[in-house]
């Protein structure tokens, strides 16, 4: 938990003043609050005894000023403590996408899509209340708490005794048993709240398959299991919340009999007016809003607390790439000399000590069984992982040496699973270039022979495909992910499996019309079968146990 609050202290600190500002109003607002209470309370009792009017004028004057200045307090304590809110919000998920962002995809391979979901939209608006429900109130019943004090060791100490002791029992004992009783009941809301998420967003992807193999119910079983348990703990949580409140209510009441108690003998001595009887209780009862906040702020701690620990892990266990800006290379010669690789779960090395080179403008095939490694060497070579062992060089420069920025600019990349986004044809080529113009897009359409079937779509370019590209078939999903990927016209092309989905004919066809337009260029293409890399000067194999064979 030190990181996650060291991570929330870092990500506030700017607006520390800001916070202060806040705090200071809502001192400003409770204290009129006392202030309106008090001095109603004198005029009340006094008018009971039929004084001069001149007797209740400055009474009168403080009942005026703290009513309106209350008002005005408040609403200015508000607007400066959701002003701080929000920008503490937007502050969030900056940082929080800016982190993520370059650890993606490798970073985020074992991750859930549900949780990941829960992380990146409601863990990180949970953490907006962290001033106005955590913060704030401390901020406040500490110096109305003082202000307390002060006020009633001007009656009497026993008084000021009286009121602190009450006060510390509300606002540091309370908190102090809901942590207690409440311990774990905060992460385990988080933790069930993100499995719910997850299994939702789970089951909704994978429904055609549970209903293919009849296990809907199983899976609504499951489901409803994760939401008994997560309604049971809300439940718990409710019923500290209740009490919290039952004690807090009590501990007023208790304090107004104990004040009565201490002040009554005074006033039957004549050491004290009996109008200040129920200025002094009426005080103390307007003083426990400040404190009364401060359970549920010990109730969501821990909540919060684990919820920025969440966010903190996803970004600590992430690997860190190391790079240096540099120029780029005079050749795009790809060598791998000696690599060795293992991923972070994996208890054995995919490959070890494996040497390849690619000439610039070289046209390879990499073809072999599922699990060699082929599509690794893709990750690695654009940095999605760093090598365990062994260095890759691209034009006799170290890759470290390059960010994922930089080798984006000179590698395009067709991945095995490319991700279309929901919009239209257009939206999802322009990916690649936003200033792209229809005739651009209609030749790298062509080289994916998706220029014929985009005639026969209803809108042309501005036909929606529906998320993930559902609207298209599997090929047409592919054949898109080529055109966007050509239309980067980057010195080296990677496809990755480009034509998994696409008939013979078709596939060698693409193959050919991409290996025409890179014929002066670097081009790979990873695939399973031979037959689709006969037009390519050299085949590499990949065997699983030597790795590699030509």
């Amino acid at each position: 938990m030190k990181v996650a609050i060291q991570m929330l202290m870092k990500l506030v600190r700017p607006f520390g003043w800001w916070m202060l500002l806040a705090a200071g109003f809502g001192f400003l607002t409770i204290g009129s609050s006392i202030g309106l209470l008090m001095t109603s309370a004198f005029i009340i009792a006094k008018a009971a005894l039929l004084p001069s009017i001149a007797e209740l004028q400055v009474a009168i004057v403080g009942v005026r000023f703290f009513g309106l200045s209350r008002g005005l307090f408040r609403y200015v304590e508000r607007l400066v403590a959701h002003y701080v809110t929000f920008k503490i919000l937007a502050r969030l998920r900056v940082w929080f996408f800016q982190a993520l962002a370059p650890r993606a995809p490798a970073g985020l391979l074992f991750q859930k899509s549900g949780d990941l979901l829960r992380r990146a939209v409601a863990d990180v608006e949970q953490l907006q209340h962290i001033y106005l429900r955590i913060l704030a109130p401390p901020l406040v019943a500490v110096p109305v708490s003082i202000l307390m004090v002060i006020l009633f060791s001007f009656f009497s100490i026993r008084y000021a005794i009286v009121i602190l002791t009450a006060l510390l029992f509300a606002g540091v004992g309370v908190p102090w048993l809901t942590l207690i009783i409440s311990k774990n009941i905060g992460r385990r809301l988080v933790d069930l709240r993100s499995l719910l998420s997850s299994l939702t967003v789970e089951t909704m992807q994978g429904l055609p398959e549970l209903v293919l193999y009849d296990q809907v119910s199983v899976a609504l079983e499951r489901f409803q299991n994760v939401n008994i348990l997560t309604g049971r703990i809300q439940r718990k949580k409710a019923a500290v919340d209740a009490l919290n409140h039952a004690l807090m209510g009590w501990i007023t009441m208790a304090t107004v009999v104990i004040l009565c108690l201490v002040v009554v003998p005074d006033i039957e001595s004549g050491a004290l007016e009996g109008v200040y009887l129920a200025v002094l209780t009426l005080g103390a009862m307007a003083a426990f809003e400040a404190v009364t906040p401060l359970p549920e702020t010990a109730l969501l701690l821990r909540e919060n607390l684990h919820t920025a620990q969440r966010l903190s892990d996803i970004i600590d266990v992430a690997p860190e790439l190391e790079s240096t800006s540099v120029p780029k290379p005079e050749s795009f010669d790809i060598e791998f000399k000696h690599v060795g690789f293992t991923y972070p779960s994996g208890s054995k090395g995919l490959f070890s000590d494996f040497s390849l080179k690619i000439s610039e403008g070289e046209h390879v095939a990499i073809t072999g069984a599922s699990g060699a490694g082929k599509s690794t060497l893709v990750n690695l070579l654009m940095r999605f992982w760093d090598v365990t062992a062994g260095e890759i060089l691209l034009g006799d420069v170290p890759l470290l040496q390059f960010s994922q920025q930089q080798l984006g600019r000179m590698i395009g990349v067709v991945p095995q699973n490319p991700h279309l986004f929901s919009g239209t044809v257009g939206d999802n080529l322009r990916l690649a270039r936003p200033d792209a113009t229809e005739e651009e897009l209609d030749h790298v359409c062509r080289s994916a022979m998706l220029k014929d079937r985009l005639l026969r779509l209803p809108q042309g370019y501005n036909t929606w495909i529906g998320e993930h590209g559902t609207h298209l078939s599997g090929g047409e999903r592919q054949r898109l992910a080529i055109a966007r990927t050509l239309l980067l016209n980057r010195p080296i092309l990677v496809l990755d499996e480009p034509t998994v989905h696409l008939d013979r004919n078709t596939a060698n066809a693409v193959l050919h019309r991409i290996a025409e337009e890179y014929r002066h260029r670097t081009l790979i293409v990873i695939s399973h079968y031979i037959e689709e890399t006969i037009k390519f000067d050299r085949i590499i194999i990949f065997d699983p146990a030597d790795n590699q064979q030509t």
